[in-house]
């Protein structure tokens, strides 16, 4: 291949063009204030369309696996009609229509712009040299990906770190178990020490809850978890390495070179990401728009334009030798980005029910996590919080706890910080629990699949989720908010 060649720009995908357009679109319009929907006023049956969309990607591939390779889809664009329809017929198209807007703006667009920046900019980053999966590089990267976590956030740490050890792996019969543990600590727990690490936290962290306060008062759990799943996966990684074929590994995976960063430019734009995610937490304009009662303020729409850029300049100076080095393809990203967009409209109802306290349907769930005094029982929020976090989107659910505890950040903080720590701790842990429970969960079993890893289904991941992380949660719990 000639160098000419090789540093040809990929083209743009059509979706990031849409996306564009609809943003632009977005927030160049207004409408009138529309009126908000109660929650308190919907019926448990609302969230039938939410556990469709969960039972389809848990069972579909099973039962019938070239179906939903092919019309996944279109198969959750039913479920989000199923959802939609109704709810248009009954509470009328107006506020359907600015509770779409609303999931759209606020929610789902920024969260796959900065997924797609995230995917794009680390398939740019290309590990070249002898990297073999031996136990003790696997439990490295592990490491090493868990502590970048905290300051890249778990999409960038997962986006960064995936592809180099699948390609290390990529001559080994058993690699599923690298996976999940990569997404028991990569992609959830080594989160948990910043407002950069997981999106409740910078939620806490908008709120008034201090950049340091998180990792000062979850350090000794998280040590405890990220201890604990290292050394099981150190156990577990030497076990299948001893007891597979030898010849397997007559040869190295990759080239016996030197180890050398290809694409380092998009360390710049990673850092810029960052940078954005925090610029948005922090600047305050007073300049907004507005588009059906959904209020976007200025700094929103300069970080999500900021991750457009960034991906246009990721792809256009990125050398193309470098993307198909690492098997790039926008696979991964489509299915992310189809079933996360029936996953925000169908969880519609069911966030709105849970906000609606104990007014609503889930009034039992929340009434759970205080005593006949009124007081919070801490082990109560761990397991509420954490355990919605693990099938809900877990920045929603942070906020309804949050504000269930008081919601006042300088009191969370002081006298009732152990409230506060086990909601913090229950909503990042806790997403590991399965694949929807974080957003890089799903983008890395998916990156995964496309590289030939036989990954568990929905709820065979739920087993090795469940079988490994409860028994340590409860210990949390029995040693830190009993």
């Amino acid at each position: 291949m000639s160098e000419a060649r090789a540093k040809r720009p990929m083209l743009i995908p059509a979706s990031a063009a849409k996306l564009f357009l609809l943003l632009t679109l977005g927030l160049s319009a207004s409408a009138s204030q529309a009126a908000a929907l109660d929650g308190a006023s919907l019926e448990l049956w609302w969230g039938i369309p939410f556990a469709g969309v969960l039972l389809s990607i848990a069972l579909f591939p099973l039962l019938a696996g070239h179906v939903w390779h092919h019309h996944y889809g279109k198969i959750t664009a039913a479920w989000a009609l199923a959802f939609l329809l109704p709810f248009t017929a009954i509470y009328g198209a107006e506020l359907a229509a600015s509770t779409v807007v609303h999931a759209l703006l606020a929610e789902y667009i920024p969260f796959v712009l900065l997924l797609t920046a995230l995917y794009t900019v680390s398939g740019g980053i290309y590990l070249k040299g002898n990297l073999r999966g031996t136990p003790l590089l696997n439990t490295s990267i592990l490491a090493v990906g868990t502590v970048l976590a905290s300051f890249m956030g778990t999409t960038g740490a997962s986006m960064l770190l995936i592809r180099p050890l699948l390609r290390a792996n990529d001559d080994r019969k058993h690699r599923a178990h690298v996976v999940i543990f990569f997404i028991f600590l990569v992609s959830n727990i080594g989160g948990s020490l910043t407002p950069l690490g997981d999106p409740p936290l910078f939620l806490g962290f908008l709120k008034g809850v201090g950049f340091f306060w998180t990792a000062q008062h979850i350090w000794p759990e998280t040590l405890f978890l990220v201890v604990v799943l290292l050394a099981l996966f150190y156990a577990l990684d030497s076990w299948f390495y001893r007891n597979e074929p030898r010849s397997r590994f007559n040869a190295s995976p990759t080239d016996s070179s030197m180890l050398r960063i290809e694409g380092g430019m998009n360390f710049v734009w990673l850092a810029a990401i960052v940078a954005l995610v925090l610029m948005s937490g922090i600047w305050k304009p007073t300049t907004q728009f507005e588009l059906m009662g959904t209020v976007v303020g200025l700094q929103s729409a300069v970080r999500d334009i900021g991750f457009i850029v960034i991906t246009v300049l990721s792809l256009q100076f990125t050398a193309k030798n470098i993307y198909q080095a690492n098997q790039f393809s926008w696979g991964p990203m489509q299915e992310v980005a189809k079933l996360f967009a029936g996953i925000f409209i169908t969880i519609i109802p069911v966030i709105a029910m849970l906000q609606a306290g104990t007014s609503g349907a889930f009034a039992s769930i929340v009434q759970a996590v205080t005593d006949s005094d009124g007081q919070p029982i801490p082990a109560m929020y761990f397991w509420a919080t954490g355990i919605l976090s693990g099938f809900l989107d877990n920045a929603p659910t942070y906020l309804v706890f949050f504000n269930t505890a008081g919601g006042d950040a300088a009191v969370l903080m002081t006298s009732m910080a152990a409230t506060l720590t086990a909601i913090s701790a229950g909503s990042v842990f806790m997403g590991a629990l399965s694949y929807i429970g974080n957003a890089p969960n799903l983008m890395v079993k998916a990156i995964a699949e496309d590289r030939g890893v036989a990954m568990p289904s929905f709820f065979g991941y739920i087993v090795w989720s469940f079988a490994i992380l409860v028994p340590l949660y409860l210990l949390v719990t029995w040693i830190w908010y009993l």
